[in-house]
């Protein structure tokens, strides 16, 4: 299988949802696939058939790497590189008006790809969530809203959020009007992937 084809498919789909340029500049083109699964088998993979729900994303997901045939340009990752992931909703609290864009939804540390044939193909966790986890809760009446998986390479020997970030702040309005790409360009961290589901906000009553 030629590489080229499942990644050039990742910048299509973020194109169509404006995810690029809006979150994700032009110039970006993946290196890495990788799938976002929820324990009850709910999947995030470029969402562009049917909407998932609060309800299938009420749990912190697991990130499975998706193995590719490499080609002579494209690098294949080491097996000690590590990784960030930053999932962040860009249409808080619409997106007609996203002042609150980005609603910073999770960001994770120390990620690591599972070695060759192991039995359980997610991601090592190797470090407790930056920010925890918080599940889709987009307002009645909001419309669709976008929300977007950054995966970050770390630099070599790894990476821990500087203590005292605004990373580490969990409550609502701490994690809003936040910046993955400014993140990841504080740190020296290097954009390598990107995934999105979409969710359909309830009625306004």
């Amino acid at each position: 299988m030629d590489p080229a084809g499942p990644l050039s498919n990742v910048v299509t789909a973020l194109q169509r949802e404006a995810i690029i340029p809006e979150v994700i500049p032009p110039t970006f083109f993946p290196s890495i696939l990788f799938s976002i699964v929820w324990p009850n088998g709910k999947e995030a993979v470029l969402s562009n058939v049917d909407y998932l729900t609060r309800e299938d994303t009420l749990a912190e997901p697991d990130v499975t790497f998706v193995p590719l045939t490499i080609s002579a340009d494209i690098s294949k990752p080491a097996q000690d590189t590590t990784y960030t992931l930053a999932m962040t909703d860009p249409d808080a609290p619409s997106r007609a008006e996203p002042k609150y864009r980005q609603f910073r939804h999770w960001v994770i540390t120390g990620l690591k790809i599972p070695v060759s044939g192991a039995q359980n193909p997610s991601a090592l966790k190797t470090k407790p969530s930056t920010t925890p986890y918080r599940p889709p809760g987009p307002p009645p009446g909001s419309g669709v809203h976008r929300y977007t998986f950054l995966l970050f390479e770390e630099p070599a020997g790894g990476f821990t959020v500087p203590e005292g970030a605004p990373e580490y702040g969990s409550a609502l309005e701490e994690r809003r009007s936040w910046n993955a790409l400014d993140f990841g360009n504080r740190y020296g961290l290097q954009l390598v992937g990107a995934n999105f589901f979409l969710v359909q906000a309830a009625a306004a009553a």
